[in-house]
């Protein structure tokens, strides 16, 4: 019998870092029972090089990431998301589109990597600190017992991911 496939969504304004990290990370480690997408309120039209650079360097794939509005999933189509998770304070803020099928939502917000201004290894070290914490949100998420948690403790437990504080790095 084969599992049900869940549809995940992560938003951000521009669409260029931490929304592309994450879809890239869920699947990765979701594959096979979780699908990520990524898009943006008001997308950049190109994906940061420094995210790109990092998915790499981490052997994760990167051909078909992109930067897209979130209208392309807003508008009817065969994509129906479960979940949907804003990771920037300012996309959280923002009206969103009715998603159809009432996803479950949360907040998992995130520094922007690609807002740090300094030498290009603390740019390199934000975009990590980035990928680290959506990456160990995702791993949370991925495992909890979907099939047999009651809905409202689900949004309780997608709540508290997004309150997961990675300890500092030295």
């Amino acid at each position: 019998m084969k599992s049900r496939q869940y549809n995940v969504l992560f938003l951000c304004t521009g669409n260029s870092a931490r929304s592309i990290l994450a879809e890239a990370i869920m699947n990765k480690w979701g594959r096979g029972q979780f699908h990520g997408y990524s898009a943006g309120s008001h997308p950049n039209g190109k994906v940061n090089p420094l995210a790109l650079e990092l998915l790499q360097r981490l052997d994760f794939p990167i051909d078909g990431l992109r930067s897209k509005s979130w209208d392309e999933f807003a508008a009817p189509n065969d994509v129906h998301f479960d979940f949907v998770f804003t990771v920037c304070d300012n996309a959280a803020g923002e009206t969103c589109p009715v998603w159809p099928g009432q996803p479950m939502t949360a907040h998992w917000g995130i520094p922007d990597p690609a807002a740090v201004e300094g030498s290009d290894l603390e740019k390199k070290f934000a975009f990590r600190q980035a990928f680290k914490a959506m990456e160990t949100r995702i791993k949370l998420f991925l495992s909890l017992p979907l099939s047999s948690i009651d809905q409202l403790r689900l949004k309780e437990r997608l709540d508290a991911i997004g309150k997961t504080v990675d300890p500092p790095q030295s």
